[in-house]
């Protein structure tokens, strides 16, 4: 064991939310390790929707990185929504009070240059290669972990808190033990990446909903469109007989769908089949979770960056002035788990409520239903679909009255 090194947090899980936690605390003065299992620095996700909600957009400029992100050739991802009711097309019309947009911007590019911003950050310590095996403790309260380098060393690297920011299937959680709730999902993802593809909507996301499948098609930077598929989880064997067969088909006879035959497929048909919905305690003393590893939600709705980034402010707002003092950053901690909870535990339910594959509820029908007839129900959706919103307000009682007079009347608004 080497001799320990003293840190003010070791955040574990150099991605999204672990880069993002890791800047904003040393941007307010702590010395942070930041420590990243592969060895590789521009190691991404590859399993993931490239997709960043409107939530996001305000961390991104807080973290001053939306300039690289539009110059490494993000799309605006503004996105039509295909139901049983025809077209949602938001009209963002002047003074929508909410970002108007996230990007799209594959992670093979997003996930290096979030790395590279916190390993040039001061007080950022990036360590590649090191895997976290061991909390430290002292008491009930964490200390620390051990890692182990790809050499075989072993390193004690100390500190008052620990970030959990090692993804859905999170190390630092089952170490530390903390309380996990599974919900169920009942369908799976595949997707592909391709060049040369023209859409209807041009540079404009699409979504499909076909209850209970679900189909989607992103633009994204270089001229890559990427094209995913979430089928119901009963529709796996044939999937798995024909993958690149049946990924193709489920685009045919879309309303205003892609023509494949004129693109030219760049990547393997991916997919995950298991994508359980997972909420874990996201703190204790000494301890936080942030990203995947406190949240993992259905990425039917494209929430794991935002959600990344948003716990990742979250936490660094609550605990950066109480680094220096164990009982102050412990109160701090459960202030982290209640905003933790306030803000995402709401959206995170009815998201996995509808992960189970049902079709649309009595709700979803009448907005969905008044978002194809009237521009203001469509912006009043689109702030909810880029999580800017609130469940309580969106579900609001004035919303659902407009949504139910504009039905009633059954003509465009």
């Amino acid at each position: 064991m080497t001799p320990s090194h003293s840190h003010d947090a070791v955040v574990v899980g150099a991605s999204i939310a672990g880069c993002a936690t890791a800047t904003l605390l040393a941007r307010a003065g702590a010395r942070v390790a930041l420590v990243e299992r592969s060895p590789d620095p521009d190691a991404y996700k590859v399993a993931c929707t490239h997709f960043m909600l409107g939530a996001a957009v305000p961390v991104l400029d807080r973290l001053e990185i939306t300039d690289a992100i539009r110059a490494a050739g993000a799309v605006p991802n503004e996105i039509h929504l295909h139901t049983r009711y025809g077209w949602v097309r938001p009209p963002l019309a002047d003074g929508f009070p909410y970002p108007r947009h996230g990007y799209n911007l594959r992670r093979s590019v997003l996930d290096p240059m979030l790395r590279r911003m916190a390993a040039d950050t001061d007080g950022v310590e990036l360590l590649l290669g090191h895997t976290v095996d061991q909390l430290v403790r002292r008491g009930k309260r964490v200390n620390g972990v051990v890692a182990r380098t790809r050499s075989g060393d072993r390193v004690e690297l100390a500190a008052p808190l620990v970030v959990g920011a090692d993804g859905r299937g999170s190390r630092v959680a089952d170490l530390a033990e903390l309380p996990a709730r599974v919900r169920p999902h009942n369908r799976f993802l595949f997707f592909a990446h391709y060049r040369d593809l023209t859409l209807a909507t041009g540079s404009v996301s699409q979504m499909w909903m076909l209850e209970p499948d679900v189909v989607y098609a992103f633009p994204n930077d270089d001229g890559v469109t990427v094209l995913c598929v979430m089928p119901s989880a009963e529709r796996l064997p044939e999937f798995k007989a024909d993958m690149e067969g049946s990924f193709e088909r489920a685009f045919a006879g879309l309303p205003e769908g892609p023509d494949l035959a004129a693109a030219r497929r760049v990547s393997p048909v991916m997919g995950k089949v298991s994508i359980p919905n997972v909420t874990r305690r996201v703190a204790a003393p000494g301890l936080a979770l942030a990203g995947d590893a406190a949240m993992a939600s259905d990425p039917l709705w494209g929430v794991g960056v935002a959600f990344g980034l948003l716990s990742a402010e979250m936490l660094a707002d609550s605990v950066a002035p109480h680094l220096a003092n164990e009982r102050a950053l412990d109160a701090a901690l459960r202030r982290y788990r209640r905003r933790h909870r306030a803000r995402l535990g709401p959206h995170h339910l009815v998201t996995s409520d509808f992960s189970t594959g049902r079709p649309l509820n009595p709700l979803e029908r009448l907005m969905y239903h008044a978002a194809a007839l009237d521009g203001r129900s469509a912006d009043h959706f689109a702030a909810f679909g880029g999580r800017c919103m609130s469940v309580a307000r969106y579900l609001s009682p004035p919303a659902l009255a407009r949504a139910g007079w504009i039905v009633a009347r059954g003509s465009r608004a």
